[in-house]
């Protein structure tokens, strides 16, 4: 069991690295695709900042593990978050090989429901629907944590990109009413220019929102198991160097470990720094045609709203928000600019997230029973 247990952390890394490069779109595509950056040093930014990011706190860490999966009914045990963390890393190497930005952040909610469901024998009680609280964000649950922040998080990024891209034409064309050196100022090469140098603050910035909510995932995944472990024995006889697994209490209490923290830090920054082309060539050349300045109110806007919705320990996607957000600075522009075959293969991907890697986590328990393994 003692050394299942260390395939976990293992698992968990990978998925980890996966998620590195298949969400290195949401941090650098509007940076590469208006060519403020180089790929290597857009690549470069965004591994730094992510790092950076995952450091930032553990609210959304601790509601993964223990704000969706009923540990009072289910079990979850190392085979159990193997096939969960399977069931999203699956399921992203499938978006990624087509270049759909899907959502690492639903893949893994859908796969650690799909494995706590078929660990309880179907018994959909082992799912935290809903635990009302006040605040309404202070919620726990899959309705308060994942359902709502999917449907709202990304129609905020849409607005908060249409608005802020609206704000800046209207300033912009202010500036050129009026004339002499200031009118001279809002011509393209000049806008551009200085869009250019302020997309470096707001990619850097999405890059930090990126790490302060995706790397938590993971981070609750690691603890989750190991104080499921710890409650079990399983790290009784364990030799004295690795001890530290250890994680005492409930995951309801649940401190995570500043090892656990470095950890999925690296590995995510690792993966960040390997890059995931594909994805970056929808999100930056196939949805709307960039410039600097749309690639800064898209890139600010969607930070803006995953950075808050870290503060509250909420799992937004990454991925939706920076999609929508450039749907919004597209909008802002015209309708018509926005390549709408593009985003609806990107929605049924979206659609599709939560019960696929689910549905395959969950027959991966359910293949693993068969072999009398739980």
């Amino acid at each position: 069991m003692l050394t299942l247990l260390l395939f976990v952390i293992l698992a968990a890394l990978v998925f980890e690295y996966i998620n590195g490069f298949h969400d290195t779109a949401n941090s650098i595509a509007t940076v590469v695709a208006t060519k403020v950056l180089t790929p290597s040093q857009a690549l470069l930014l965004a591994a730094s900042t992510n790092l950076v990011g995952a450091l930032a706190g553990t609210a959304v860490a601790k509601t993964i593990a223990s704000g969706l999966v009923d540990t009072s009914i289910v079990e979850i045990t190392s085979p159990v978050i193997i096939c969960a963390l399977m069931g999203g890393v699956i399921w992203n190497l499938i978006t990624w090989w087509w270049g759909m930005p899907s959502s690492s952040s639903h893949a893994l909610v859908g796969g650690l429901c799909g494995a706590a469901l078929a660990a309880a024998q179907n018994n959909w009680d082992a799912l935290i629907w809903s635990q009302p609280d006040h605040p309404f964000w202070k919620g726990k649950g899959l309705l308060w944590k994942v359902v709502f922040p999917m449907v709202s998080s990304p129609i905020l990024g849409f607005i908060a990109g249409l608005l802020i891209m609206g704000l800046l034409f209207a300033i912009i064309s202010g500036l050129g009413r009026l004339g002499g050196l200031l009118a001279r100022m809002v011509r393209t090469r000049h806008i551009n220019g200085f869009f250019g140098k302020a997309q470096l603050i707001s990619a850097g910035f999405m890059g930090f929102a990126h790490g302060s909510n995706d790397a938590q995932k993971t981070m609750g995944i690691i603890a989750l198991a190991l104080v499921s472990a710890t409650s079990a024995g399983t790290l009784d006889g364990a030799p004295e160097w690795l001890q530290f697994l250890r994680i005492e209490g409930t995951a309801k209490d649940l401190v995570i470990p500043l090892w656990i923290k470095l950890s999925c830090a690296v590995v995510m920054a690792a993966g960040t720094a390997a890059g995931g082309w594909r994805i970056i060539k929808t999100m930056g050349h196939k949805m709307v045609k960039l410039q600097p300045i749309h690639g800064f109110a898209a890139e600010t806007s969607a930070a803006s709203v995953i950075s808050l919705a870290s503060s509250l320990g909420i799992p937004v996607s990454t991925t939706h928000n920076i999609s929508c957000a450039i749907l919004g600075v597209g909008a802002a522009k015209r309708f018509g600019s926005i390549k709408w075959t593009v985003v609806e293969r990107m929605l049924w991907a979206w659609v599709l997230t939560i019960p696929a890697a689910g549905g395959i986590a969950w027959l991966l328990v359910r293949l693993l029973k068969q072999f009398g393994i739980s």
